[in-house]
């Protein structure tokens, strides 16, 4: 099975401030990954280095055997935390997804261009939403929304950014179902930052624990054990929420 990222000896610093040192790990095609760490640890960093947003100074990342600034950008599909969103933006549901086509905002939407739009928010179950506003939406409909703008193009890797931040209990349920359902039907590769350990441990094929340096990676259950979480964070107050991890 070929791997759909491979990261060698990666570091990032600005200045004497290390934000990440020395992450090696590689994720096979089609895997479910969680990656989790205190605030500060260096998980957005990781991602935007991973979606071409920021240069790392040392190291290998590769995207489906090519170097990261090599990779066509419609082979990744971006889910960012909703509460950076303007919901106040005057915009339809359907016009969001379809800046997922265009890249850009769509001042105007070709027909081609929102049957895309319209099929993607038909597998995340918010084909009705199409045509209501921004402000309309609650904070899980904007989730899904954005879920289907991440897979209008059908890509291949798909990263989220806390993506039940905002969302009520229901509605992260359904996140996690509509995520594993895309999978299993597009063998498409996830690679997810999540705080919640109990989502890591359960939705996860891998999961990295980071904390700047690399604590662990490898089977949940493994990934997240006690000695571990210690070394993340310092404390696991929150313990009893790792159900089955041990």
């Amino acid at each position: 099975m070929s791997n759909a990222i491979e990261i060698k000896n990666l570091s990032l610093s600005y200045g004497k401030i290390k934000i990440l040192e020395n992450i090696n790990f590689s994720i096979p095609e089609g895997d479910f990954v969680s990656i989790v760490g205190p605030n500060g640890a260096g998980k957005t960093t990781l991602m935007k280095i991973l979606l071409g947003v920021i240069k790392y100074n040392i190291g290998e990342v590769k995207i489906f055997g090519k170097d990261v600034a090599d990779v066509d950008p419609s082979l990744i599909g971006y889910v960012p935390q909703i509460k950076t969103m303007d919901r106040s933006f005057p915009a339809l549901a359907i016009e969001l997804v379809t800046s997922g086509i265009t890249r850009r905002w769509p001042w105007f939407v070709t027909g081609k261009e929102k049957q895309k739009s319209l099929e993607a928010l038909t597998l995340v179950k918010a084909e009705n939403l199409a045509n209501r506003t921004l402000s309309e939406l609650s904070g899980g409909e904007l989730q899904r929304v954005c879920l289907a703008r991440s897979i209008v193009r059908n890509p291949k890797l798909v990263v989220l950014d806390e993506p039940a931040t905002g969302i009520d209990a229901i509605g992260e349920a359904d996140l996690y179902n509509l995520l594993e359902a895309y999978q299993g039907k597009s063998r498409a590769t996830i690679l997810m930052i999540t705080h919640d350990w109990y989502v890591a441990n359960h939705h996860s094929d891998s999961v990295l624990l980071l904390n700047r340096k690399q604590v662990s990676f490898g089977p949940p259950a493994e990934a997240l054990s006690e000695n571990n979480l210690r070394t993340a964070f310092g404390h696991i107050g929150h313990l009893h929420l790792l159900k089955g991890v041990k």
